[in-house]
């Protein structure tokens, strides 16, 4: 799983032991100017603010020392200059260390609170986008992932690979909103497909189930609790013989070919209608077959990928991205896809990002068994 365009470990590494140890670098640099400087500058009256400093990022008992130490060092140029105001000082320091000392203990709280509510998420997120495998029946499978929320670890984008008897089906959507609802929808649709990608012939009977799952869910929650939930959808069947792919597009962003060296855009040859709209426009569900040869290249995404913008407001040109970057293995595809995503849009995303990067294999395995195409 991806996350936003991290810096060098090293660089990063030093600025934040340079911030580490900011609050004992500030108590040296006050105790030499107060001992260096005439007392009519008075840099003594700044110590209090190294403890409170050190409360930001130190534990109870650092922070508590360093108080103590900045107190010592009020009290030894008591003994230089007499008056400096030395008891006025060290109160302040002395009520600023307690001060930081349980605004550390508070931090540090936090801190562990929200370690174990990552946890949580961090399994959920298993949970609901676990894993995938990297190969399957020999076809080269590779995801991404880009929460555009920094601390987010899950979403209303979803994808789903499953090595069914009649081929490898895989899954990819979006669903409509934010938030817990969204995700709590999201995983509807992914436990269902788990089910029914193994049983289901066809592509329709699934997406059929796939509709009675969300409304369901939706409908199990009171309105004013719950707001309804629709979700695009793709889904691609690679049947196990080769030769073909077969998709069905519920108002999902189409899918990208490289057949044979050419960009192919697949919209669907008739609209699906999205999950939970069945009821509004019908259920009308439009498998199409296109060729998918050894070498070729699928990318689904969602639509989180096109909408990305620059600074002026143009949207990512994912077909001219393709013509420059394609054909390529997966995980080479979706790396630069990350990288020139997060480039593209000034290390800033508005949407959540999901892709699955397919390559057909230039022969199938001896696990294989031929079978006339299903009508």
């Amino acid at each position: 799983m991806f996350g936003r365009q991290r810096r060098p470990r090293r660089l990063y590494g030093a600025r934040w032991q340079a911030a580490l140890l900011s609050p004992a670098i500030l108590t040296v640099v006050i105790t030499s100017l107060a001992f260096s400087t005439p007392r009519e500058i008075a840099f003594s009256r700044l110590l209090p603010a190294a403890p409170a400093l050190a409360a930001a990022m130190w534990p109870v008992l650092p922070t508590l020392l360093l108080g103590a130490f900045c107190l010592m060092v009020m009290v030894s140029l008591s003994f230089f200059h007499t008056d400096l105001g030395t008891p006025y000082t060290a109160a302040a320091i002395i009520l600023v260390t307690l001060a930081a000392g349980y605004a550390s203990h508070v931090r540090i709280r936090r801190e562990e609170a929200l370690f174990h509510v990552r946890l949580v998420a961090d399994a959920a997120q298993k949970v609901l986008l676990r894993p995938l495998p990297s190969r399957i029946n020999d076809v080269e499978i590779e995801s991404l992932y880009l929460a555009a929320q920094e601390q987010a670890r899950i979403g209303g984008d979803f994808y789903e690979v499953a090595d069914t008897p009649y081929g490898v089906r895989l899954l990819i959507g979006d669903v409509r909103g934010k938030g817990l609802s969204a995700v709590g929808a999201a995983s509807a649709v992914i436990n269902c497909f788990r089910e029914n990608a193994y049983d289901q012939p066809d592509l329709r009977g699934i997406t059929r189930r796939l509709e009675t799952s969300i409304t369901r869910y939706t409908a199990a929650f009171p309105a004013q609790d719950l707001p309804e939930h629709f979700a695009t959808a793709l889904l691609v069947e690679i049947p196990r013989y080769g030769g073909t792919i077969r998709i069905l597009n519920c108002g999902h962003p189409p899918p990208m070919l490289v057949h044979r060296g050419e960009i192919r855009v697949l919209e669907p040859s008739t609209p699906s209608p999205p999950l939970n709209l069945a009821a509004l426009i019908g259920d009308r569900y439009h498998v199409d077959t296109v060729p998918f040869d050894p070498g070729d290249h699928l990318l689904l995404y969602t639509d989180g990928v096109t909408e990305t913008r620059d600074r002026a407001g143009a949207f990512f040109p994912l077909p001219e991205w393709m013509l420059r970057n394609g054909p390529a293995a997966p995980r080479d595809l979706l790396d630069r896809l990350h990288h020139d995503l997060l480039r593209y849009s000034g290390g800033r995303l508005d949407d959540d990002i999901a892709a699955l990067a397919v390559t057909c294999p230039n022969s199938w395995g001896p696990g294989t068994t031929a079978q006339p195409p299903r009508p």
